[in-house]
């Protein structure tokens, strides 16, 4: 009889099992817990993440509940006091680096042929409150922050990190590989002129608003032919350089352009892109949204709202396992060409995580008894049989 993995199996399959291997060697990721193994760890939070169980002893009873699915999943049954103990001592970047090799899978699965090479940086607070005293105050909240650099065409999440919450944006980004050709959008939590600099000294782009403190002189007037776009009106563009010397000064070509949005103010943005259209450019920021939406969508469909532990450790890892988590829904629902709803698709492998069934099938009922071949009459029916 032919053996049909579980929807949560058929989810786990794009983790390479060899690569995963290789990533707990380097970290020596079992030293400490060696009767639950790292992969067990994996597998045990990112379900808890999909099926949205959010204490210890509910994933306790969850898993062991299905104890039937353990085999094919390469785990076994799961102690509260084992996983509390190896969430707060197992090294965080086995977790970081098995997000990293699904992010290079998942920008090769879902990047969009002919799509701009675009990357948005943003980070997101992640409020721990009077709980965790270990949590730093940044005047706004208690807790920690997730940086993220987000491909939008392929709704992939590149890169994740996870600081305090006084650790400035800038200072992280500024530890953001750069890619030759790649236009880099971004608030002004990421204002830093060497950052720029650098950017365009790769052969980058940035795109950015600017503060008021700064102080810019315009060197030349652009024509405008467009100046309507989705939700707002180009009405300035030209080329400028900062107004102060020394060492704020930033000897690289900007481009400034004034944004009036419909429902809103004027915003200016800032830029060393001197080829795109001024609407392009404008564009570009408004796209910044999207990560605000992924931030959004994975509070509230994943759990990083309640943590299983207060330490710093344990939390780490049960962000990273959300990401993760994410990472694989994305992945099947591009490997399995599914056309429904991102929400849609999340609810349903909650509700049939162990249900044996492939994964293109999950908006479909399972059949009565398929052990017994179906008749070729209804019951009702007369039929003859020859003797």
């Amino acid at each position: 009889m032919r053996c049909v993995n579980s929807i949560f199996g058929e989810l786990l399959k794009p983790i390479d099992r060899r690569q995963f291997r290789g990533i707990v060697e380097k970290h020596d990721g079992d030293a400490y817990d060696k009767s639950f193994k790292s992969w067990d760890h994996l597998v045990t939070l990112v379900g808890a993440q999909l099926g949205q169980v959010m204490s210890l002893r509910a994933v306790e009873g969850a898993f062991n509940a299905n104890s039937h699915q353990h085999y094919h999943l390469g785990v076994g049954r799961v102690a509260r006091s084992t996983l509390s103990d190896a969430n707060a001592r197992r090294p965080v970047g086995v977790f970081a680096e098995t997000f990293a090799m699904l992010a290079e899978k998942a920008d090769r699965h879902t990047r969009v042929e002919g799509a701009e090479m675009v990357r948005l940086i943003d980070s997101s607070p992640v409020p721990l409150g009077k709980v965790c005293k270990w949590a730093e105050w940044n005047g706004r909240i208690r807790g920690m922050k997730m940086h993220t650099v987000y491909e939008p065409d392929g709704k992939c999440p590149r890169c994740v990190e996870i600081t305090p919450a006084t650790v400035n944006d800038v200072e992280i980004g500024r530890q953001t590989e750069l890619e030759a050709g790649v236009t880099y959008v971004f608030d002004k939590g990421y204002y830093h002129f060497g950052w720029w600099k650098k950017i365009n000294d790769t052969g980058a782009f940035f795109v950015t608003r600017t503060k008021v403190s700064t102080r810019l002189r315009k060197s030349k007037s652009r024509y405008v032919r467009k100046t309507i776009g989705d939700g707002f009106k180009i009405i300035n563009d030209a080329d400028v350089a900062l107004a102060s010397k020394g060492d704020s000064s930033l000897p690289i070509p900007l481009r400034r352009i004034k944004v009036r949005r419909d429902k809103g103010g004027v915003i200016t943005l800032i830029t060393n892109d001197l080829e795109r259209t001024a609407v392009e450019i404008a564009a570009l920021y408004k796209s910044r949204w999207q990560i605000e939406l992924l931030f959004r969508w994975i509070k509230q469909h994943l759990n990083l709202r309640k943590f299983m532990a207060k330490n710093d450790n344990a939390i780490r890892l049960q962000i990273l396992a959300a990401m993760i988590a994410y990472l694989l829904l994305r992945l099947a629902r591009r490997l399995n060409s599914l056309k429904m709803l991102d929400l849609r698709f999340a609810e349903l492998v909650c509700q049939r995580l162990f249900m044996r069934s492939h994964i293109a099938k999950i908006d479909k009922p399972p059949p009565v008894n398929p052990s017994k071949p179906k008749p070729r009459f209804s019951a009702d029916q007369l039929g003859f049989c020859y003797e």
